[in-house]
């Protein structure tokens, strides 16, 4: 398993390795003692699972504190480009994001610590995972609209598909003046 660093503090992609033969293949995808020896909480209460249809675009999503999720994202089946905002108003990098593209060839995951606002863009039919190291809490649930501007995040050149809710999220600055 090897944990790539992003350039933002505490985000991290990791490549686990895998052990394919002609019967298939086999990957560690969690292991505690490693995460924890990077500083990654493991402290995982909920498992969640979605699929999108490739143009389906999810996020920017996050939930507000106390009830702040910290999450170990996969892509189990298909591709998605996947986005992260840093919204740690004290961090160095806030208001930067990182993107890569996690699929089912790599394997490839994120960790993605609390105050970080999260999307992605199914690039094909996809089946999401991620562990949250918090329950899910509808009152905290907020996010910022996709295609913000002063964000300026390249989610190429598709227009989305995007649901009621995903499609009115205030602007960067309009949520981070909430916060």
């Amino acid at each position: 398993m090897k944990f790539i660093e992003t350039g933002i503090e505490d985000l991290w992609e990791i490549n686990p390795s895998i052990h394919r033969d002609h019967r298939g293949y086999f990957m560690e995808s969690f292991h505690t003692s490693k995460f924890d020896e990077m500083g990654i909480s493991s402290s995982f209460v909920q498992d969640n699972q979605s699929f999108s249809k490739k143009g389906v675009l999810r996020g920017l999503h996050f939930q507000k504190p106390p009830f702040s999720q910290g999450k170990l994202i996969s892509v189990l089946q298909g591709e998605v480009l996947d986005i992260v905002v840093d919204i740690r108003k004290s961090s160095a990098t806030y208001g930067k994001y990182f993107s890569c593209v996690l699929n089912d060839k790599k394997y490839n995951m994120l960790y993605v610590p609390e105050g970080m606002a999260h999307g992605f863009l199914a690039l094909k039919d996809s089946l999401f995972a991620y562990k949250c190291t918090n329950f899910y809490h509808h009152q905290s649930e907020a996010g910022i609209v996709w295609n913000d501007p002063d964000l300026a995040i390249d989610w190429g050149s598709v227009k989305p598909i995007l649901s009621e809710k995903d499609a009115v999220l205030p602007t960067f600055r309009e949520m981070m003046e909430k916060l």
